[in-house]
């Protein structure tokens, strides 16, 4: 089972060689490094770029705009903000232009906690992303989703900005993406570069090495803008995306075994996000928690509440919550400070009892 990083080079791959990719580049991506979480080993269309961000995105619109394919990488989400100008005007390109100009680009950058980044390493975006109209914004959490959702990014003729988890990035998945094979540490053989003690070696081993691609991988997409139900429940609803879909999951099995049934649904994707499938579920719980690792002021979870209290008010049996990150401006180092800047398993575990315990 192949890990995210894993999956979103062996997408890229595919998106090379079937889906007219022309261009993958940012900080640290063409080789040796091949990026510094490795998830663009090996490819073919690879570049470095300067330390640039705004010349990246800058770029990537440019040969969008041109007639090619770019998908371009911010080495951190901390460091995106600075180019907000610019992906307002990427987005606003094919509607400023009654349709004229697409702008088929994909900016993927890693966000979140979970590796002890501390405050230049840690932040999310997606909310402040929420408020810039034209870009797709998707997120996932499990390997076989972020194969779909690349395929399906690069495969939409205007902007998307692929967010991946920096905590998951190493995790392996559950399920097989189609034509990888089933055996891990052959799939490590065929596309991990080989390493080294230093920068000199890591340059000096892969001189010559060239990846195995899978010879089966398939055109597999999920549908952005498509939910997903992670685990099926009746008494309350998780709303939530990214590694803390993933956290949400793992409370959610602890507390089957109290009798409590909780339904998590991962968004997958916040634009568009999935209102049906997210109205289903309430109406059916009649209870909501809304989870992510945001700060808590103009969070998206605030949106998806507001949505949600219109749409399914009189279904609603508990008043529905969000858990969110800490009201602070960054996250701190040390790993109580980490702990106590997002949402973890404990505070998810008991945000959900309080929920279920208020009576109607």
């Amino acid at each position: 089972m192949a890990t995210m990083a894993q999956a979103i080079r062996m997408a890229l791959h595919y998106g090379e060689e079937h889906l007219g990719v022309t261009d993958i580049f940012g900080e640290d991506v063409g080789e040796p490094l091949g990026g510094v979480f490795t998830s663009t080993q090996g490819l073919k269309t690879t570049w470095n770029s300067p330390l640039d961000e705004r010349g990246i995105i800058g770029c990537a619109m440019g040969l969008a705009l041109a007639g090619q394919k770019p998908v371009c990488e911010v080495q951190f989400g901390d460091y995106i903000f600075n180019t907000i100008d610019l992906m307002k005007l990427a987005g606003n390109s094919c509607w400023s232009s009654v349709g004229q100009y697409n702008l088929p680009m994909v900016c993927m950058t890693i966000v979140g906690a979970g590796i002890r980044g501390s405050i230049y390493h840690s932040h999310s975006f997606e909310s402040i992303a929420s408020h810039i109209q034209g870009w797709k914004i998707v997120l996932p959490s499990r390997p076989v989703d972020a194969y779909g959702l690349m395929l399906s990014a690069i495969k939409d003729p205007n902007p998307v900005l692929y967010l991946y988890p920096k905590a998951l990035i190493r995790v392996k998945g559950q399920e097989l993406i189609p034509g990888e094979p089933s055996d891990f540490k052959t799939l490590k053989n065929m596309i991990d570069a080989p390493t080294g003690e230093t920068l000199y070696h890591v340059i000096e081993n892969r001189k010559n090495w060239k990846p195995q691609w899978p010879e089966g991988l398939e055109e597999y997409l999920v549908p952005i803008g498509k939910a997903r139900v992670a685990r099926e429940g009746k008494d309350l609803t998780v709303v939530s995306y990214s590694r803390h879909a993933v956290m949400a999951e793992n409370v959610a099995n602890k507390l089957a075994k109290e009798g409590i049934s909780v339904e998590v649904i991962d968004l997958r994707t916040l634009v568009p996000w999935d209102e049906q499938a997210v109205y289903a579920s309430v109406r059916k719980t009649g209870r909501c928690l809304v989870l992510n690792e945001d700060t808590p002021v103009s969070n998206f979870g605030e949106h998806l509440l507001r949505k949600i209290v219109e749409n399914c008010f009189y279904e609603l049996v508990a008043k529905p919550r969000l858990l969110a990150g800490a009201d602070v401006p960054g996250v701190g180092l040390h790993p109580n400070l980490e702990e106590a800047s997002v949402p973890h398993e404990p505070d998810i575990e008991r945000a959900i009892r309080e929920i279920v315990a208020e009576e109607p």
